[in-house]
């Protein structure tokens, strides 16, 4: 750096003595023969400058090129041999501290300006959570005399507050607001740093029960919940409880990864689970298998298991069983115009009941739903789901159904879905629905479980 500040004083002095030398204005009124000779010599002159002025500007150039070769060296260096100022002894040339040049003081340090949005920064949002609130309004036209649903609704506004708490844990809070008041859906913390790659979260949250049991209404591809889930598994909220859950992934063979849950609740969950006594809790206990099959396609296997005590005792349990099978494909390139996911799953219960007679008596009955969803481009997908169920309390009773899901994307933060629904009750009589649903975000709202 003495080097380039002693050139450009150099160059300085010449253009100086350049300008002191250039002729005055009483130099006009001499002499013909005088003006060429002052012409001459001032012509020679400029031309020496020039020369020296183009050969300081290539040293200049060699200078900053050796700088910049000694700066990638020195960032390419380990860690101890950074904080070493180079010497004679390295193998580049010694280059003194660039504060040590009086001449020329050494440049602040270049920092990221913060932008400022009216009179704050972005860093106030450092310690504030991500806000985010889902809409999701739905109607129905048609008839169903067994299981009716209003003919508008504010179904559910979801609010989402989520947020870093510290590099060991994080939070999540869902507040459902809905016609029938407001409620916790979720609210955990998630520990993500413990010994042996574990994964505990604590709190209010849906049971690992499946795949739909784990899903947001907004979430869903179809309207409704399937038949299966209303019959078998709770309703519309599914097993959602006060406990917490422990899980790990593991890598498999051939390119299979693994994850194990294990979950304690309270054992209240709407219809499903209830806890007469506070050692009354339920369990619940999931593995999944995932595999990449390319590089757009994916395999995503699912076992589960749920045990709880119903509302007739703590005598008499519950107890769920269920498999899920997920295919997607999803190009890379062109995710947000095609796409396919068909879904799977199956599940049967066991429930302690007394019969007619009043005896003890297990009553075992089973559901499914296959769903189909394709994205033909951009801003429309096409699905069909199909549903057939028995009933928990009575398995002689069982429900089918069949959807077909048209959905418009005007952008991804809403929705506009139309749903027609045909669905056969086990105790008599049939019913011919169109739902329509439309959907909007506002705010930073994370993903949802894949």
């Amino acid at each position: 750096m003495k080097k380039i500040a002693l050139l450009f004083a150099l160059v300085l002095f010449a253009v100086t003595a350049y300008a002191q030398s250039a002729p005055t204005v009483h130099d006009k009124k001499d002499s013909p023969a005088a003006v060429g000779s002052v012409k001459s010599d001032r012509d020679a002159r400029i031309e020496a400058l020039e020369m020296q002025l183009r050969s300081l500007v290539d040293e200049v150039t060699v200078l900053r090129g050796e700088l910049g070769e000694l700066r990638k060296a020195s960032l390419s260096a380990p860690a101890a041999d950074r904080s070493k100022p180079l010497t004679a002894s390295n193998s580049e040339p010694a280059v003194p501290p660039i504060a040590a040049a009086p001449s020329s003081p050494a440049p602040a340090a270049q920092t990221t300006q913060t932008p400022s949005f009216g009179g704050a920064t972005s860093n106030a949002k450092l310690l504030n959570p991500d806000i985010s609130l889902i809409g999701d309004f739905i109607g129905a036209v048609g008839r169903n005399r067994v299981a009716p649903s209003r003919a508008l609704e504010l179904h559910e506004s979801e609010l989402g507050i989520t947020a870093i708490i510290d590099p060991f844990a994080r939070a999540d809070v869902f507040v459902s607001f809905g016609e029938e008041g407001v409620e916790v859906e979720e609210g955990y913390v998630t520990f993500t740093s413990l010994p042996a790659g574990l994964l505990l979260k604590v709190g209010k949250l849906r049971a690992e029960f499946g795949k739909v049991n784990t899903i947001h209404n907004h979430a869903l591809s179809f309207i409704d919940r399937p038949l299966v889930t209303n019959n078998l598994v709770g309703g519309e909220d599914g097993i959602d409880d006060a406990g917490f859950s422990l899980s790990r992934f593991v890598k498999g063979p051939k390119d299979w990864f693994l994850q194990g849950t294990a979950q304690v609740f309270r054992g209240d969950s709407f219809n499903l689970f209830t806890a007469n006594r506070r050692q009354d809790v339920s369990v619940v206990g999931h593995v999944r298998a995932y595999k990449d099959l390319t590089e757009s396609t994916n395999l995503d296997l699912g076992a589960s298991y749920a045990r709880g005590h119903n509302e007739l005792g703590s005598r008499f349990l519950t107890n769920l069983y269920g498999a899920d099978a997920t295919f997607r494909w999803k190009p890379v390139r062109r995710a947000i115009y095609n796409s396919v996911l068909f879904r799977n799953e199956l599940v049967w219960s066991a429930r302690d009941q007394l019969s007619a007679s009043n005896s003890f008596q297990t009553q075992r009955a089973f559901g499914l739903y296959s769903s189909l969803d394709y994205r033909m481009n951009r801003r429309w997908t096409v699905g069909g789901r199909f549903d057939r169920s028995g009933r928990a309390t009575d398995a002689r009773l069982t429900d089918t159904g069949f959807s077909t899901i048209l959905t418009y994307w005007p952008s991804e933060f809403s929705q506009i879905r139309s749903q027609y629904r045909f669905s056969r009750y086990g105790q008599g009589g049939n019913a011919n629905e169109l739902l329509f649903q439309f959907l909007f975000v506002m705010g930073a709202h994370g993903a949802h479980p894949f």
